[in-house]
């Protein structure tokens, strides 16, 4: 058949290259004292971005976990089927310490350096990250039961998949899950109706059904259930130590807007056995322990997908040419391109400060500190991935809107980090939950803050509008969002005058502050540095 025209003016796939060549990223590992991790971090950066992993990805979201709740004989299995592509994914990311390994690290910087590994295997495939978070995550919350977490925390900290239904002290290595909400309540934990019965061996037995429970396969959940003594935290295995099935059924799998490789499911537990982590009635204070590691996991996730998508709209913007020059050369496509990166290494730069926080767990105002930026940060990253997202697919025109660009996966999964570990309204009602109970988060927010006073005017009025803001506690409920937001930008701000790119530090003050932006990406002021900006995301 006769050639009908020549293919021209499309952009080259972006693979071969290193994910974690990202300035932001790297400034704020060494930052965290976590340079040592540096050449891991590259060598899993370049895997990130070849092309084997990219299909891997693809192949993972477009074959979607299946449930089989029965074998052939008509017994009850309750088993999804993953792509194999998803166990190479996972492996990967257990190999490399992601999961519960830095809990069991003494190196400085341990948990820094995961988050920072978190962030780039992120970019490679996001589905999958999520039972990795659950078991970064649990490992805290499991130490209120020191004999469980002598048993298990060494498995689950071990760098070794060992996917499969088998006794959790036979494995070389375990997932976790958790599992809280209910139909009823949602994020409203306290009431949850599944009960939990006491034992005479000291186990409980579990009734009840879970609404959301991601990541079914792993190999043990953390779960809320109504104890005697009111509403408690139970450790809950899939096989039980005798080597029997624990009946945790899999009524459904959940038919989801993306995250597609993550398997999501509703259950039931029939009868099944527990372990009491904590004390009876204390099952909230003992699982937040949880609920706040994977909170920051989702401001990870969500600064990562801001990264990935600019990078993805800057390189498509330098190779497709339009009107007779590169896009990223025409005025108003390098200001919203400049306005996507400003956003990306805002949310980078404070995700990592945060992670830093986690290896100062004897620091009293660190984690004064990390209590209330983390509720902030959650709140405001995660609900500007989905904007970020959306602006960076339009920066393909038509082609982004296709799913063999990768961009509508990417915007699937955009909200998913703002809904999970509570929605926005949640978010911020905890930011000012942490500032009524626990008032020295407030002196130990502004004296991070206040560290770039001095370093640009309108970051510094900024503060002072915060401040008096907080001096008003009339409707604060109302106002919430708008309070937490305003805490969440002057934070970004302010770790941005101190240790971001001058161009880049100049130009959030100046549109995030200085009132000189307008609602959508893209309406950045005039003498804004968009190219040393953008560089800051082009792949070489």
């Amino acid at each position: 058949m006769p050639a009908t025209h020549e293919v021209t003016n499309q952009v080259p796939p972006l693979a071969g290259h290193d994910v974690a060549d990202d300035p932001a990223l790297l400034a704020g590992l060494e930052r965290a004292g976590a340079g040592w991790a540096t050449g891991e971090l590259h060598e899993l950066g370049r895997l990130a971005g070849s092309e084997q992993v990219q299909e891997w990805a693809r192949l993972v979201n477009e074959n979607e976990p299946v449930l089989r709740t029965h074998d052939r004989y008509g017994h009850r299995i309750d088993e999804v089927e993953f792509h194999p592509y998803w166990h190479e994914l996972m492996t990967v990311a257990v190999s490399h310490g992601m999961h519960g390994t830095p809990w069991r690290d003494s190196r400085d910087g341990a948990h820094a350096a995961r988050a920072a590994k978190f962030y780039v295997w992120s970019q490679a495939e996001a589905g999958h990250s999520c039972p990795i978070s659950m078991t970064y995550a649990a490992i805290p919350a499991l130490r209120a039961n020191p004999e469980l977490a002598a048993r298990y925390e060494p498995l689950l900290a071990a760098t070794e998949y060992d996917f499969g239904l088998r006794e959790p002290g036979g494995k070389r290595g375990l997932i976790a899950g958790m599992s809280m909400t209910e139909k009823q309540g949602g994020s409203d934990v306290r009431t949850n109706t599944t009960t939990a019965t006491p034992s005479s061996d000291g186990s409980y037995t579990l009734v009840g059904h879970k609404w959301f429970t991601s990541a079914p396969m792993s190999d043990m959940f953390l779960t809320l259930a109504q104890a005697p003594g009111g509403l408690s935290c139970f450790l809950l295995p899939r096989v039980l130590p005798d080597g029997s099935r624990n009946p945790i059924r899999l009524q459904r799998l959940k038919d989801k807007l993306g995250n597609c490789s993550n398997a999501s499911s509703e259950i039931e537990y029939d009868n099944a056995v527990g372990w009491l982590v904590g004390e009876e009635g204390r099952g909230v204070r003992t699982i937040i322990e949880m609920v706040n590691n994977t909170r920051l996991d989702c401001a990870l996730g969500s600064a990562s997908g801001m990264r990935l998508g600019a990078v993805r709209a800057v390189h498509h913007a330098t190779h497709r040419h339009a009107f007779g020059k590169a896009l990223v050369d025409q005025p108003l496509m390098a200001n919203v391109l400049a306005d996507l990166v400003i956003e990306s290494e805002a949310a980078t730069t404070v995700a990592m400060r945060l992670a830093a926080a986690g290896d100062r767990r004897d620091d009293a105002q660190e984690q004064a500190f990390r209590r209330l930026g983390l509720a902030v940060t959650k709140y405001w990253v995660c609900k500007r991935a989905p904007a970020h997202a959306a602006e960076a697919l339009e920066c393909f025109g038509g082609n982004g809107y296709v799913e063999e660009s990768g961009m509508p996966r990417l915007y699937r999964e955009a909200p998913l980090s703002s809904i999970w570990e509570g929605s926005g309204n949640v978010a911020a009602l905890d930011a000012l939950r942490a500032m009524g109970r626990q008032p020295e988060s407030v002196a130990a927010f502004f004296a991070e803050v206040e560290q770039a006073t001095g370093g640009d005017a309108r970051l510094d009025d900024a503060v002072d509008r915060v401040r008096k803001e907080l001096t008003d506690l009339g409707g604060i409920e109302y106002r919430a969002r708008r309070l937490v937001e305003a805490m969440a930008l002057v934070l970004q701000g302010s770790l941005l005058v101190r240790h971001g790119h001058p161009a880049v530090a100049d130009a959030f003050c100046a549109s995030r502050f200085g009132g000189d932006w307008g609602i959508a990406f893209g309406t950045l002021p005039a003498g804004v540095d968009t190219g040393a900006i953008i560089e800051r995301a082009t792949v070489r």
